[in-house]
């Protein structure tokens, strides 16, 4: 479970970093939101789907190994 408490987090973060990153380039706007916005939002729903495995792989290994 060790490797675990290591993944969830930085999944978190990853998840947390991304929106805020695609928050800023969408309300910045210009060039820069035009070509990033989208790209960071699909980022963000990837990332979202990580961190949805990396639980989902803990809880059934915590189940598993009667954690």
């Amino acid at each position: 479970m060790n490797l675990f408490s290591y993944l969830i987090p930085l999944s978190l973060a990853a998840v947390t970093l991304t929106l805020f990153v695609g928050l800023y380039s969408l309300f910045r706007g210009g060039d820069f939101g035009r070509s990033y916005s989208n790209k960071l939002m699909r980022l963000r729903v990837l990332m979202q789907a990580i961190a949805i495995v990396v639980l989902v792989a803990a809880v059934w290994w915590r189940n598993k190994n009667g954690g």
